[in-house]
């Protein structure tokens, strides 16, 4: 049965107006067919209208590729996932010995490694950028010890990129075009704004639509979220995931979980090489988010039905927007039924709150929880190199059980969860964005 395009076409655009997001781009694949459509505009300053074959940043969606690159050079035999970084990168280090000699590339792509990552740091538009950003990871600490849980940590995919581009020669953008774009015919697929440029490119938007004042991420940052892409084509690299040898014998192994998720409730249970991994009404889902500054991608990958379905967006209520598009969208091409966001229960649970009152505190974040009305009140502040970058963001917090807890800042209609972790031997734990962020006060 063939999709009716002209039908998500118009829902593409109710659905961006409905979440003041000015311009979005949908591909999907679908019963041996793409499928592309697009709406809205690439920037409200200019009206450039959004086409089928814009370039939108995917932001942390990169982090699949990153993975995938170095899935390939193990399959070629030229590393393993369980090689400690420090014996291929002579430059590596973080601030505890320990951790620098037992990280290895499967803690890299797990998000495992503990060091606390959120190092948005501009080390230059030179070649050399990500051995400097390698070298300025020597006094990272550890959010906690090495393997012991799961902490969204974008350095760790910048070492993974330097680690690419010290086994293959090349600087990480060629190896991205020679290992992954050029095999499989990506033609809309780059990472350098004066590449990027060559093409109709979004620009990002606040939450009024108003452009934002920088473009995109600076270079040292390359593997963690900087290519931009047009939806096809990553719905063609989703595609390669679920078809052995368009790029690698056993593209399933990247879709094998390493490590269950303290927080579960934020798109994944478990997460495997790159991938977040779920259930949804007992189908495999494998997806990544990416945000950047203003904008917003999202991939799925479903392997049972072979159906992979790519969006770009460049502002406005990200989440709600994606939420329902694929809500929709999978409902009526698969009657695949996608689990709601975790919302308040009814009636409400009574949780003892004081114990986790406190601050909390990593790289970037300082998060303040107080008792505000019988329940929580969670505020973030960015911190050092993300001021400017992040916003802060209040939330009151109502409780699920003993641990969870619910909150949405101000304009949001999806809740987002918060978990507590409290360790008896060790210290505690807010499990939020996928971040864990350890209680210090």
């Amino acid at each position: 049965m063939k999709a009716d395009i002209e039908h998500w076409t118009s829902r593409l655009e109710t659905l961006a107006a409905d979440s003041d997001v000015p311009g979005a781009s949908l591909a999907f694949w679908y019963g041996g067919e793409l499928y592309e459509c697009a709406t809205g505009v690439l920037n409200t300053a200019t009206g450039a209208p959004v086409r089928a074959d814009s370039l939108f940043q995917i932001g942390s969606v990169t982090k699949v590729w990153t993975a995938t690159q170095l899935m390939l050079l193990a399959e070629q035999g030229r590393v393993t996932l369980d090689t400690p970084v420090a014996e291929i990168l002579p430059e590596f280090r973080v601030g505890d010995p320990r951790a620098t000699e037992a990280i290895t590339l499967r803690h890299l792509l797990t998000h495992t490694s503990g060091i606390d990552g959120d190092l948005f740091l501009d080390t230059g538009r030179g070649d050399d950028c990500l051995r400097r950003y390698v070298e300025a990871c020597a006094d990272l600490e550890q959010t906690f010890p090495v393997g012991d849980s799961h902490s969204y940590c974008n350095s760790g995919f910048v070492i993974a990129g330097r680690v690419v581009e010290q086994l293959t020669g090349k600087v990480w953008d060629q190896a991205l075009r020679e290992q992954i774009c050029d095999p499989l015919g990506l033609t809309h697929t780059w990472t350098l704004p004066e590449d990027v440029l060559r093409f109709g490119a979004a620009v990002g938007h606040d939450e009024h639509g108003a452009v934002v004042p920088q473009w995109g991420l600076p270079r040292s940052v390359g593997p963690a979220g900087l290519i931009c892409a047009r939806a096809a084509d990553m719905v063609a690299f989703g595609r390669a995931h679920l078809t052995p040898g368009a790029l690698f014998a056993d593209p399933a192994a990247l879709r094998q979980a390493q490590v269950d998720l303290p927080n579960p409730y934020g798109g994944g249970r478990q997460w495997g090489i790159g991938w977040s991994l779920d259930e949804w009404d007992g189908h495999e889902a494998v997806s990544h988010t990416g945000d950047t500054i203003g904008q917003h991608a999202a991939l799925w990958v479903l392997p049972e039905p072979g159906t992979v379905v790519a969006v770009l967006i460049n502002g406005g209520r990200s989440v709600e927007f994606q939420h329902r598009l694929v809500t929709e969208l999978l409902g009526e091409l698969h009657a695949i039924d996608v689990p709601a966001p975790l919302a308040p229960p009814e009636p409400p649970v009574h949780v003892d709150v004081e114990p986790f009152a406190g601050v909390y505190e990593r790289a970037g974040s300082r998060i303040h929880v107080t008792a505000h009305g019988g329940g929580l009140r969670l505020r973030t502040e960015p911190t050092g190199i993300l001021v400017g970058l992040a916003r802060s963001r209040t939330l009151d917090l109502v409780a699920v059980d003993a641990t969870t807890f619910v909150g949405r800042d101000e304009g949001d209609s999806i809740w987002d969860a918060v978990v507590f972790e409290r360790r008896p031997d060790g210290p505690s734990y807010l499990h939020y964005s996928g971040r864990a962020t350890p209680k210090t006060s």
